[in-house]
């Protein structure tokens, strides 16, 4: 009895840190276009960059701004491994109000994934492994075919 009440008044702290971690900051939920021209959705479990490669969410980390995914099986290159993508947001460089940095995308693990973490947010133009974040600006979603 005694278990079970424990796990009774520890359930909503434990379901609430699990939520958080999986839980996408309201500006990267939706749909969005790189200044390459490349399209995305993105919501609180996975990361398309269309056409067809996907990362699928572990984890996110709003306060230090990155996230852990585990790349699509379909995925051409790195199927079944994991990323690292680091994020960050702008000020005065509209239509881009956020950038990301594929910081790993070819890790063993998800810890490894997540333990590479170099990236240079005070340098945005070449604070991703020596180029410039990808910048992100909202579209419209496209109609299902």
């Amino acid at each position: 009895m005694k278990y079970i009440l424990t796990f009774i008044l520890l359930y909503p702290l434990l379901a609430f840190g699990q939520n958080k971690e999986t839980k996408a900051p309201v500006f990267a939920l939706g749909t969005f276009a790189d200044d390459y021209g490349i399209s995305y959705t993105i919501n609180d479990t996975l990361w398309i960059q269309h056409p067809n490669i996907k990362y699928h969410i572990i984890k996110w980390n709003p306060e230090k701004q990155y996230l852990v995914a585990r790349n699509d099986a379909k995925n051409k290159t790195d199927g079944n491994k994991y990323t690292r993508i680091d994020y960050m947001t702008f000020n005065g460089m509209e239509p881009w109000h956020w950038g990301f940095c594929l910081t790993v995308y070819d890790a063993a693990t998800d810890e490894q994934a997540e333990k590479t973490a170099y990236v240079d947010r005070q340098n945005p133009k070449k604070g991703c492994n020596g180029y410039p974040f990808s910048r992100m600006k909202k579209t419209e979603p496209k109609p299902e075919k």
